[in-house]
């Protein structure tokens, strides 16, 4: 990612406090270049009411609203991310469920021996 190198704005003094701020010379706040958003492209998508939606799209071609489902994970280290996200814990996981049969063979086991008795 490169930084991008900012040159010097002239400072502006405001007369009600005496503070200088930098003028604004056609950059916006956060250093984004301006542009007319009514000149973007439209996103399109159908919506519920049966019209096209009419948000800025991004560069996709749909607004973030309707970006689409996903294209999944290209990289190896994006698979392996994404198996390791569905892997399931706890009381439905292979081990917990082990566990639990384990647990209800051993109090079955001291029902009897309590009969017995």
């Amino acid at each position: 990612m490169t930084v991008v190198e900012r040159l010097p704005r002239k400072m502006t003094q405001t007369k009600s406090n005496e503070q200088t701020t930098p003028a604004r010379t056609g950059w916006l706040k956060n250093g984004n270049p301006p542009g007319d958003p009514n000149t973007a492209p439209r996103c399109g998508a159908k919506m519920r009411r049966g019209t096209a939606c009419q948000a800025p799209a991004m560069r996709n071609g749909r607004c973030r609203m309707h970006c689409g489902a996903s294209t999944g994970p290209r990289t190896p280290e994006g698979l392996a991310r994404s198996r390791r996200s569905r892997w399931k814990h706890g009381l439905y996981s292979s081990e917990g469920r082990i566990e639990q049969k384990r647990v209800r063979e051993l109090i079955q086991k001291s029902r009897e021996l309590l009969k017995r008795l």
